[in-house]
């Protein structure tokens, strides 16, 4: 393990998943940034990280103003992703799938989902209200005797390449000279007396390494809490397993393309060609360990299943060929992101919590830290009702679109 190039950097950044890796990609991008940034991160193969065990999907319908232009800023990033990312013309392939999204609701969800439908069209999305005559015409392979209606969008929904996402990211911010680091961070080291600013001086390194910093960020995923306590701040974020089961169908579906479908039962299922993918939050939704990734097989057999089989009964004949689990940072708060500086220690500066839908808000968050780093204000999409300032004085600021 070798050791960082500097004794000091501008930014270190904890952790080089997408979110680590897109503000380094967007601060290494800005010609008004002349700042050295190191990231440092314990895996370079990333077989553990919510980015690459993630669903890899894209939404606009969110409940929230900001996560919904979040995500639209994603889909506009996505669509010139080589041209902003290559090196010597190369990059990775996204393998982008607009696909669309569908949320179903019965009697008692259908006023949320029209509160909702009205956000989003009133931010530019392209969504449509369904009634169960719709849904069945458009999606006759769908039961709808039980549904008050659906949101459907119409375009920029979809799944992509997670790890592409990424490699991009981190091929272009290597290329523009931002240092990678394998090593993991175990403490910070705070200076200031009491009655003072208290402000992050050095990270120290499992490796027995010190690296000096003027400012510390925290993209540590479902470790997120843990970095926070280091420097004596409170961040309600806790891992939450997410299992994932691919399963194949004897009978071809009589319709379009099932876009990311969600139940009424909180249970969802899309395509994943030529097989499909499902999955549910668990019914004993709590905190697990950080290093347990276990499938909780009876999901599938008591929760899972049987609703896709209610909703599609062509899913009754399926069988599951494999299956993973990953982890939600999840935000036990509001369900939202926390981004920004910590006013008790400035120059700690959160990228946490974001509950699911982190890696499509990535491109939009990594910008956002960007400027605020930079310039020291948001300069594109204003992010601070995700502030830490919400989680100190205990006040939610909910998402109600949560998968």
């Amino acid at each position: 393990m070798s050791g960082p190039a500097r004794t000091f950097y501008d930014t270190v950044i904890v952790g080089g998943a997408v979110m680590g890796s897109s503000l380094a990609y967007w601060l290494s991008e800005d010609p008004g940034h002349d700042g050295t940034v190191l990231v440092v991160e314990p895996d370079p193969t990333y077989q553990k990280s919510s980015t690459t065990l993630s669903e890899a999907s894209i939404r606009h319908q969110f409940s929230e103003p900001v996560n919904i232009r979040l995500s639209m800023f994603a889909t506009e990033f996505l669509a010139d992703f080589h041209d902003r990312v290559q090196v010597e013309g190369e990059s990775p392939d996204l393998g982008f799938r607009d696909t669309g999204y569908l949320f179903l609701a019965s009697d008692d969800g259908m006023g949320v989902l029209r509160e909702n439908h009205e956000v989003q069209r009133s931010c530019g999305a392209e969504v449509a209200l369904l009634n169960p005559g719709e849904l069945a015409d458009r999606f006759p392979y769908l039961y709808v005797d039980d549904l008050a209606g659906g949101s459907l969008g119409l375009r920029h929904e979809g799944t992509l390449d997670a790890y592409s996402l990424m490699r991009g990211f981190q091929q272009r911010a290597r290329h523009n000279g931002v240092e990678y680091l394998t090593d993991r961070v175990v403490d910070l080291r705070l200076a200031g007396a009491d009655g003072d600013e208290r402000r992050v001086s050095h990270v120290d390194l499992a490796s027995g390494g010190v690296v000096a910093c003027g400012r510390v960020v925290n993209c540590a995923g479902p470790r997120g809490r843990w970095i926070a306590e280091m420097a004596g701040l409170m961040l309600p974020v806790e891992p939450r397993i997410r299992a994932a089961f691919v399963f194949g169908c004897r009978e071809a579906l009589d319709g379009p393309t099932l876009p990311l479908t969600i139940d009424t039962t909180g249970v969802h299922v899309r395509t994943e060609p030529p097989h499909y993918v499902a999955g549910a939050p668990p019914v004993d939704d709590v905190a697990v360990d950080p290093d347990d990734f276990a499938v909780r097989h009876d999901q599938w057999e008591e929760v899972i299943w049987p609703a896709l089989v209610h909703r599609i009964p062509a899913f009754e004949r399926i069988g599951v060929t494999h299956s993973w689990a990953g982890h939600y940072a999840y935000n036990t708060l509001d369900h939202n992101a926390v981004v920004g500086p910590a006013e008790a220690v400035p120059n700690f500066y959160f990228c946490n919590g974001f509950s699911g839908h982190g890696l499509q808000q990535s491109a939009g968050v990594g910008r956002g830290l960007s400027e605020l780093i930079t310039y020291g204000e948001y300069r594109t999409l204003d992010l601070t009702e995700l502030g830490h300032g919400r989680i100190v004085r205990g006040e939610p600021f909910l998402e109600k679109a949560i998968i």
